[in-house]
């Protein structure tokens, strides 16, 4: 649902999009899937990553830069298991997820339309296994805020700050997109508008609404 306070008549103009969960699917499937393959519990990833304090310090230095992915990789691989192979882990883990097509066909379509994009993405490790180029949306946006190279992350209010002035636009011109609630609160504070996405196909028929645009989806 889009919470903001544009005043009548504006129009949008800037589309600030999270990546995983936005511009992909949801990766929860396919990564109890992949744990199964590696002869893992279903839910160990997602355990492993939020839940053990040192997988929850390994991820949250990736994401802003303080390691690498490989460096991420061998300290997470250990965690998971003795016989987890942590050559390309992150690679591994991600394969599966697809992209989320009628959110890139949005992306597009706004671009198309005139309306200035941002990627504001929490970064999982740019190499070896970088998901933007794998996915192929990097070049859909004019600016791109991507924390491991910036050493912020959401929900700190200053990578937001940071888009604004990237995308070159006022906070109430622009709708931000995340999957992940908390990170919608700072955004908010600032006067971005903003759209929960829950389900994809709800979320890309708001901003089609908010936007004036028709997501088409590639034959």
């Amino acid at each position: 649902m889009v919470r903001g306070n544009r005043a009548d008549g504006d129009e949008w103009l800037g589309l600030i999009l999270d990546f995983a969960g936005v511009l992909t699917a949801s990766p929860i499937e396919v990564h109890r899937a992949w744990c199964v393959s590696e002869g893992l519990e279903p839910g160990a990833w997602r355990a492993t990553l939020n839940d053990h304090p040192e997988g929850r310090r390994l991820y949250a230095a990736l994401e802003i830069g303080e390691i690498g992915q490989v460096e991420w990789n061998e300290g997470t691989a250990a965690l998971l298991g003795e016989h987890v192979d942590p050559v390309n882990l992150m690679g591994r883990a991600w394969a599966g997820v697809p992209p989320a097509r009628r959110m890139v066909a949005l992306a597009r379509a706004a671009r198309d339309a005139g309306h200035r994009l941002a990627l504001l993405s929490n970064s999982f490790g740019l190499d070896p296994f970088n998901p933007y180029e794998r996915v192929g949306i990097w070049d859909l946006f004019d600016v791109h805020v991507v924390s491991e190279l910036e050493g912020l992350a959401k929900p700190d209010p200053a990578i937001y700050r940071l888009a604004l002035e990237r995308i070159g636009l006022p906070a109430e011109r622009c709708v931000f997109v995340d999957d992940h609630a908390v990170n919608l609160s700072p955004a908010a504070a600032l006067g971005i508008s903003t759209v929960h996405v829950t389900d994809e196909g709800a979320a890309v028929a708001e901003l089609e609404a908010l936007l004036g645009v028709t997501a088409v989806l590639a034959t």
